[in-house]
């Protein structure tokens, strides 16, 4: 099995940023696309940054310019440094990733962390 572990989310100013973490562990052959989304209250789960198949990384468009989010291989750790927070972007942060343990590809997801905008 694979696990996901979130860390980094809490209350935060608006206009602060904020670094989240997220380490992925359990038997990891090889892992593909990994990422963030995020769910706010009364809506669906969207997309915030990831590195897709490919390599690259992918933006929502409501953060691009103020988000980077960057990866450590060694550590299969991804990291999302979001900046200038505003009221849109509190909601529960979760890590996605695609990996390969033993014979098969599956998608897991972290627990969540949560993200507090205070005005």
């Amino acid at each position: 099995q694979v696990q996901l572990v979130e860390s980094g989310g809490g209350l935060v100013q608006a206009g602060g940023s904020l670094r989240l973490s997220c380490a992925a562990s359990g038997i990891i052959l090889r892992i593909n696309a990994m990422g963030w989304y995020r769910q706010a209250p009364g809506k669906q789960r969207e997309l915030v940054a990831t590195f897709t198949s490919g390599g690259s990384a992918s933006y929502a468009d409501s953060v691009k310019g103020r988000c980077t989010i960057s990866r450590d291989n060694a550590k299969n750790t991804v990291y999302l440094q979001l900046n200038s927070l505003t009221p849109e972007d509190p909601a529960v942060y979760y890590c996605n990733a695609n990996v390969r343990s033993r014979v098969e590809w599956s998608d897991y997801w972290g627990q969540g962390t949560q993200v507090t905008v205070s005005s």
